[in-house]
């Protein structure tokens, strides 16, 4: 196979953990035959030093002609409030590049190696996490009009419609069908008039899904259960702000934040594939950054845009590998292990597959 993918290392740590999910894609293609060409492009506060813009003309372009793009991470809270808020790397380059984005996938997976990690009891634990967060993207506070301030006021507009519900809630049962065939929908439709209309729209199409349970939980309570009891959670659907909130929290359960990857889908549109983690600026350079959540973006690139499970799943059993035999970046490490740095964990993949 032959695929362009679209390269934005962006700000912080993203450099340097897209450089190793690029030499692991770069190992696969050639174990397995493939050709991909890997382009660059700016993003971020990269983007704005070198052209003015977080997301320039170029990048889009690129992105345009690409068949996946692999983003690292956008944003430098110290620079970012010099901005006004429009213009800010999170906003004006990653909102724009996520429309037409409509599902986000975030596999939620404890690593039984990592189990330690993991702030919850070992009872509660149990035999291990497997989770996937389907999120709605294109919709909600995020996008809804009217939006800004006027003097003292400020305004945020949740806005959805059947449509916008329906095909995400689709892609969660599909999700669903290949998993444990179990759909929980998070909501607040106690409350929220977005919400009761969610419930409605989710209530029908898990008609065309006999096989697959539906149940529904408000979003406070999921919170508490993603915390007392997360092996009952198979698909999670939910709408973009909560979806936001409770994929971060869940990531929590992974042991860091570094381990988590994710997936951005449409129809028509250049798929999007990131760690979750952010640039955290305050160990960028130091080498130290876990590449793990980077490279599980590249496996989702193999599977959601070019389908090619197979090599997916051979660089989630490379990971799952590594980490089985011991091996750990700063973040990972509990007391008395060795951490290892981003090239060293790069590289142990790569030899594992």
């Amino acid at each position: 196979m032959d695929a362009r993918i679209a390269v934005l290392a962006g700000d912080g740590i993203g450099p340097e953990v897209i450089g190793e999910a690029v030499k692991v894609l770069q190992a696969v293609a050639g174990y397995f035959g493939h050709h991909f060409e890997f382009r660059d492009g700016l993003i971020g506060w990269a983007a704005i030093d070198g052209e003015g813009s977080a997301l320039p003309e170029s990048t889009v372009a690129l992105c345009k002609s690409s068949n996946a793009i692999l983003l690292g991470a956008v944003g430098l809270p110290a620079r970012d409030s010099t901005l006004p808020p429009g213009e800010r790397p999170e906003v004006k380059a990653l909102l724009t590049l996520r429309r037409g984005l409509y599902a986000n996938l975030r596999p939620v997976t404890l690593h039984p190696a990592l189990a330690g990690r993991c702030p919850l009891k070992a009872d509660v634990i149990g035999d291990g996490i497997d989770l996937l967060i389907v999120r709605e993207l294109n919709g909600g506070l995020y996008y809804g009009q009217p939006k800004g301030r006027t003097g003292d006021r400020a305004v945020d507009t949740m806005i959805y419609s059947v449509p916008e519900v329906e095909r995400i809630a689709v892609v969660a049962f599909e999700a669903a069908r290949q998993r444990r065939k179990q759909v929980c929908s998070v909501d607040k439709a106690n409350v929220l008039a977005t919400s009761q209309l969610w419930r409605e729209v989710v209530n029908d199409v898990a008609r065309r899904y006999p096989d697959v349970e539906c149940r529904h939980m408000y979003v406070d309570a999921c919170a508490m259960q993603l915390v007392q009891n997360p092996r009952q959670f198979d698909v999670i659907l939910t709408e973009n702000t909560f979806g936001d909130i409770l994929s971060d929290e869940a990531a929590v359960l992974t042991g860091s934040l570094g381990m988590l990857p994710s997936a951005s889908l449409g129809d028509g549109t250049t798929p999007l594939f990131e760690p979750v983690h952010g640039s955290a600026p305050d160990i960028a350079g130091k080498g130290i950054a876990n590449p793990l959540a980077a490279i599980l973006s590249g496996a989702a690139l193999l599977r959601y845009a070019l389908h090619l499970e197979r090599e997916a799943q051979t660089v989630e059993k490379a990971v799952s590998q590594t980490l089985s035999d011991g091996l750990r970046t700063a973040d990972l490490c509990i007391a008395g292990e060795q951490a290892v740095g981003t090239r060293e964990m790069g590289a142990a993949v790569i030899a594992r597959l």
